[in-house]
């Protein structure tokens, strides 16, 4: 029994035949429109009709980054599309003329990772995915956590630092502004604005403008304020794990998105973290944090389980 997956990102849309075991079978890519969100509803069309050519496929799961509402169908919004009550379910299953599921993208990465991948066996998960800014997921009980509209687990947007960093979603001091991509960019920036002398070999690579692969490089040949940029992500990270484990108690943090590439320069140090600014530390269990196994393929593997699941 085959599904196909699909995850549509800022730049790209990516896209998967599904096994009843999580094992892509076949997969593309295509270029998002995000200049024209008209169009990704045909873009998401094209791949799928590709996908499909001599296969039987049973459903499609489409995993979106913004909030889906409770049925499953409609994006409510979406900043980095520009979607404001899409239709996306409706508009794709009228174009491949198959069921289609559409799931939040962090929610689907999230199964995908707790079906498949570093979360097999945990009833409780939360995954937590630094990109640009932070995505979540909850499963439960061995079920997704959505919520009674259908837009739960937007972990980035809970507001850690009163009046703090605007943020995209319209408030301000929401944690992805403090443990994501771009806060490891701006803190990085902050620094070697402040203190150019520690910041030679980030500079040196930069050329004039700091980026976060910029960044990753320099800490790894020992530039200290990418090293102290991550040690703030590391930190921020850490707390707000802690934060969450005092009210969601889950088995597991699974850690994912671009920035876990470069897990092996903050991870450690944001497991520390945690464990120290854990609420009643000493008496009780010390959830695992642990590294996404799936890496890109986890929003295209849980899409398609999600709408084979339907």
């Amino acid at each position: 029994m085959l599904t196909i997956g699909v995850d549509i990102g800022g730049t790209k849309v990516g896209a998967g035949v599904v096994d009843e075991d999580g094992v892509i079978v076949a997969q593309t890519l295509r270029r998002t429109p995000a200049d024209r969100p008209d169009l990704v509803a045909e873009t998401v069309a094209d791949v799928v009709r590709e996908l499909a050519a001599g296969r039987e496929i049973e459903a499609v799961g489409v995993g979106a980054a913004g909030f889906v509402d409770e049925t499953r169908s409609i994006v409510r919004f979406a900043p980095n599309l520009a979607w404001r009550e899409e239709p996306l379910q409706k508009k794709i299953s009228g174009l491949v003329g198959l069921p289609v599921v559409v799931e939040n993208d962090a929610n689907a990465m999230a199964w995908g990772e707790t079906r498949f991948g570093a979360g097999r066996g945990q009833s409780h998960v939360v995954c937590v995915t630094l990109g640009t800014g932070i995505g979540g997921g909850l499963v439960f009980n061995g079920a997704l956590f959505r919520g009674r509209w259908g837009m739960g687990a937007e972990l980035g947007h809970m507001q850690v630092v009163p009046d703090g960093r605007p943020c995209g979603c319209g408030q301000r001091g929401c944690w992805e502004q403090y443990a994501s991509g771009n806060a490891l960019v701006i803190e990085a920036r902050r620094i070697a604005d402040a203190h150019p002398g520690c910041a030679g070999i980030l500079l040196g690579l930069a050329g004039g403008k700091i980026e976060g692969e910029e960044v990753t490089e320099a800490a790894r040949r020992g530039d200290q304020a990418a090293l102290e940029a991550f040690a703030s992500l590391a930190d921020w990270l850490g707390q707000g794990m802690a934060d969450l484990a005092a009210v969601l108690d889950p088995g597991c943090f699974i850690v994912g998105g671009g920035v876990s590439r470069a897990a092996d320069l903050f991870l450690d140090r944001a497991r520390e973290t945690f464990a120290e600014r854990l609420t009643g530390r000493g008496h009780r269990p010390l959830a695992e944090v642990r590294l996404a196994e799936l890496g890109a393929s986890a929003g295209v593997v849980g899409a398609a389980d999600l709408a084979r699941q339907r």
